[in-house]
């Protein structure tokens, strides 16, 4: 066989491995350490079919999702942050080109938007009152209505049936038809919204600083507490592992979980309010912005700053390949990670003079930057920001409405409870490690002597023929036993209490103290 060939089967080789490693679970349950054959040949099957799923994701990958992202290429001194929208809408495809828009809406601004977990639908929300809902794959608008009060904040349920808005009391309930289905009076005035699809919770931050977790599928309340630093509107869910981020005014960052009333997290990031926070897609990269002008860039395994930038932010967003958008005033900024955590000012694009944006948000599996600002709504392009393979089992932008009911369905029988939120979800499904022995105490030790005590002399032994039943020899036995029931107490005894050390000999080895080293004897000569 000729040797490049062989090389080139390794090469595929080493890439295939790389693959499955992506697509695998972790590491896998230590069987050698079970003592129960049952849950270790239950959990050996359960690893055998993982193993089997990952190849399967791995070799799919590899022949049915060629397309990679295309980023942004300078030709010699160019600078990517330097092409304006003009220039980059003439070079992309038609259906791409016809994908930027300016939405003038100046009445009713400023405006927030939100998309669906697939990209397809967007909902947008007027401060002064306007709601839309628009497929943006047709561009159609689906509806559109004015409730005439207050909107802070939208948030669409598990899907585009459904979604919540943060009016000027309370938050409600609306379906794609604009009827109103739920007042939310228990959360209170909500300044902002995020639904945990997972887990079918609808969480909420009011005026007063208390944060709500209600199930939208039961409708029953699960948890209800006060964060004790004040008022925020900074809030954030982590998709990695469902944990909700609170920026305050202390500069500080909480991380909440419905089943515990303190955070499981709280860091100091800023020396001013916070700002704007964002969450990357694999969950351990974390950008927050403060008041202090600096926007940092957080590893969450080390809660150690990687990037560090002198800049304004009023809000944040991650892409789902890595891109992070912040904006500033009616600027918009793009940065890229060049690798290791090195990010670096990629696209910029300015609004019109006087237009202020409020909230950038990037749309799944598509290269758009959806923009919200005062005067309305924009999108851009932002090569190389959206997922180029989407899984068609999670998310499906072309989905039918069977599709839609049976994905549904399965999403209400996979709910999954709230306990399995928490900071480390790899520790679901897996076995708990053996608690060491905890030392008793030398009162424990006490009881349980005196009661194998008593239960040694309480034993009745069998009567014996030919002089071996007499009193003396059943007194011994009886003493013989009390003996071996006292013995492991009094081991464990000496464990807890230590034999006093002896008396060590004033030598050369022992260093005494400087007032005492006169009376310590001298070594003969």
């Amino acid at each position: 066989m000729a040797p490049a060939r062989v090389n080139a089967e390794k090469d595929a080789e080493d890439e295939l491995e790389l693959k499955v490693e992506k697509y695998s679970r972790g590491k896998g349950a230590d069987l050698k350490a079970l003592r129960d054959k049952k849950l270790k040949g239950q959990l050996a099957v359960k690893e055998k079919l993982y193993g089997q799923s990952a190849k399967v994701a791995a070799k799919a990958e590899k022949w049915l999702m060629p397309s990679e992202e295309g980023f942004l290429e300078p030709d010699n001194l160019e600078k990517t942050y330097r092409f304006p929208q003009e220039s980059i809408v003439k070079e992309v495809d038609l259906l791409s080109s016809r994908k930027p828009f300016d939405m003038i809406l100046p009445v009713l601004g400023p405006y927030t938007i939100e998309y669906t977990s697939n990209g397809r639908y967007m909902l947008v929300g007027g401060r002064k009152g306007h709601l839309a809902m628009m497929d943006m794959l047709n561009m159609d608008l689906i509806k559109e209505f004015q409730v005439r009060e207050t909107v802070r904040d939208v948030a669409f349920l598990h899907n585009e049936q459904m979604y919540a808005v943060a009016q000027k009391k309370y938050p409600y309930i609306y379906n794609q038809h604009g009827a109103e289905i739920h007042c939310l009076k228990e959360h209170g005035k909500a300044l902002k919204l995020q639904f945990l699809t997972k887990q079918f919770l609808l969480a909420s931050i009011n005026s007063f600083g208390q944060l709500h977790y209600q199930d939208v599928s039961t409708g029953e309340m699960i948890a209800n507490y006060r964060t004790g630093l004040g008022r925020t509107d900074v809030m954030r869910a982590n998709p990695y592992n469902a944990v909700i981020g609170l920026g305050h005014a202390a500069g500080k960052v909480t991380m909440w979980k419905p089943t515990s009333v303190k955070p499981l997290v709280t860091m100091l990031c800023h020396h001013g309010p916070v700002t704007a926070l964002a969450f990357d897609r694999g969950g351990h990269l974390m950008a927050t912005a403060g008041v202090d002008r600096k926007i940092k860039i957080w590893d969450l395994r080390k809660y150690e700053v990687v990037k560090s930038y002198a800049a304004r932010a009023q809000s944040l967003d991650f892409s789902q390949k890595g891109l992070l958008a912040c904006s500033n005033g009616s600027q918009v900024e793009i940065y890229r990670d060049f690798g290791g955590h090195d990010y670096r000012l990629y696209m910029k694009h300015r609004m019109m003079k006087g237009y202020q944006v409020g909230k950038v948000l990037f749309r799944p599996y598509e290269d758009i930057l959806g923009i919200g600002h005062s005067m309305g709504l924009s999108s851009i392009l932002a090569p190389g920001s959206g997922e180029p393979n989407f899984d068609t089992f999670i998310d499906n932008p072309m989905e039918t409405t069977k599709q839609k009911r049976e994905k549904e369905i399965h999403a209400l029988l996979d709910k999954l409870p709230p306990d399995t939120i928490m900071l480390n979800p790899n520790l679901i499904a897996t076995v708990r490690a053996p608690k060491k022995k905890e030392k008793k105490t030398k009162k424990e030790i006490e009881e349980e002597m005196e009661e194998a005590i008593e239960a040694a002399k309480n034993t009745e032994h069998k009567k014996k023929t030919k002089g071996r039943s007499k009193p003396s020899k059943r007194a011994k036995k009886k003493e013989e036993g009390v003996f071996r029931a006292k013995r492991p107490f009094l081991e464990q005894s000496k464990e807890v209490v230590g034999r006093p050390d002896k008396k060590q000999r004033i030598g050369e080895e022992v260093e005494l103290p400087k007032a005492l080293q006169r009376f310590a004897k001298k070594p003969q000569s």
